[in-house]
């Protein structure tokens, strides 16, 4: 007579255990595996993120009036420079006409303003309207063709003092970077102000960053007679889409390009 074959009750709880500390073991290397991956593609994206950042900040700036840039608390605020040449005459009494040297490249910002020598009048001269003082009035037209060529101001004005260099400056209106709580905001077109508006009213608002975390740190160090004038920011990105803790730390420094 042939015995039956099987398995005990015992065995088969054995293989049960064993399946599941398996499949307990599987699942565990597996959400390691994933939430790993799901890190590395968190940093990669705050890497990218602050190389983006960075580099438009980097790029505005490099093209600022270097005399223009303040800073105030949570924000950085300067003058883009539009275009640069030589003059031949300035207006005097009540003219409005500055007779110059040809454009390469005739700027085409509007508005733009002109300004002669701005050295040694305060960085709050620059956002100013006095007349005698070191910014025009609004640019009127540009004639690069005209003999001589000039730049007609929409108002008269009497530049308070002459270059060295015979230079003049075309700048555009102020552009400001402010931090807002975990945002990093762009400001531009909100007008001139003498005092460093923090943050700027009016105009129009772009967003650089969404997740920024902890404090800015905007720093102007003026132009030596070594170096050019340094902007350094510092800021950290935080993922807050995912909750987690790691941050991303970004700090760096601005040559500004010195100009006679």
């Amino acid at each position: 007579m042939l015995r039956a074959r099987g398995f005990t009750l015992i065995e088969l709880i054995m293989v049960i255990v064993l399946l599941a500390i398996v499949a307990t073991v599987s699942v565990r290397f597996v959400t390691l595996s994933t939430r790993g991956a799901l890190d590395v593609s968190a940093r990669q994206q705050r890497a990218l993120q602050a190389v983006v950042i960075s580099e438009q900040i980097t790029r505005e700036l490099r093209e600022a009036f270097p005399l223009s840039i303040r800073t105030s608390g949570e924000c950085l605020e300067w003058l883009p420079l539009e275009g640069a040449t030589g003059y031949t005459s300035l207006p005097t009494g009540g003219g409005s006409r500055i007779e110059i040297v040809p454009f390469d490249t005739v700027p085409s910002a509007s508005p733009m303003r002109a300004i002669v020598y701005g050295y040694g009048t305060g960085t709050d001269a620059l956002y100013g309207n006095s007349n005698p003082g070191p910014v025009s009035s609004p640019v009127a037209n540009i004639d690069n063709t005209a003999s001589p060529p000039f730049i007609e101001l929409q108002a008269p004005h009497r530049f308070a003092e002459r270059s060295p260099e015979r230079r003049v400056f075309l700048v555009g209106e102020p552009v400001s970077l402010c931090q807002s709580g975990r945002y990093l905001y762009r400001y531009s077109g909100y007008g001139r102000n003498t005092s460093q508006p923090v943050p700027p009213a009016g105009g129009s608002r772009e967003v650089l960053s969404a997740n920024v975390t902890g404090t800015v740190d905007f720093t102007y160090l003026p132009a030596t007679f070594q170096r050019a004038a340094v902007v350094q920011f510092t800021y950290t990105l935080r993922d807050y889409e995912t909750g987690s803790d790691e941050t991303t730390t970004v700090s760096q420094e601005v040559q500004i390009r010195n100009v006679p």
